[in-house]
Order: C-alpha cells, then structure tokens, then sequence
C-alpha cells in the first residue's frame, strides 16, 4: 500500500527523486500505518482507511506549491499522530465537512 502511494505520490508530482517536504510526507504517513499495527484489527483496518483517504484527498485538493498549507498540514499531522500513539487513545475518527461555494 505505501509503495503504490508512493508511486502515485511521483506520477502526480512528475519527478523521480522526491524533495524533502515529500520525504516528510510520506515519513507521517509510515508513521501512522505503524501506529495503525499496534492497534486491534478492526481499529486498524479502520486507521488505515481514513489514513489513506485523507492523504490522497489532500494529494489531490492541495495545490503542490502552497508550501505553507503543506507544511500546516503537516504540523497537524504529526500532532494527530503522537495523539494516535497515545496509550489513552483508543481510535481514530474522521469528520467530513461539506462547505457551500455561494
């Protein structure tokens, strides 16, 4: 599953050597799908799907060159992630926000 991410990750980017900020991408996103296996089957299961979802939701939404939201996204990330490795924690959850374009 990482490895085909990270082949669509460099078809949409066009390039074969990832940047840094890429690297750090794909850093969180192992980092979650390891935190996802120390988690029962069924959370884990659940973890890796909205993982994946929101990884590619926002490869697609997100334009490339605003460094600075990749970087906020990033922050948030690894903040939802140390939560996520909590012990106290016991799942995951996702929100889908439907905003209006009047």
């Amino acid at each position: 599953m990482l490895f085909r991410f990270l082949r669509y990750l460099q078809r949409k980017m066009g390039a074969s050597k990832l940047s840094g900020m890429q690297k750090q991408v794909l850093s969180l996103y192992r980092g979650f799908l390891r935190a996802a296996r120390s988690r029962p089957t069924e959370d884990r299961k659940r973890i890796e799907m909205i993982v994946s979802t929101e990884f590619r939701h926002n490869s697609k939404e997100v334009d490339r060159k605003n460094f600075q939201y990749i970087e906020y996204l990033l922050r948030l990330g690894t903040k939802q992630l140390d939560q996520l490795k909590s012990p106290d924690i016991v799942s995951l959850s996702s929100i889908k926000v439907v905003t209006s374009k009047t």
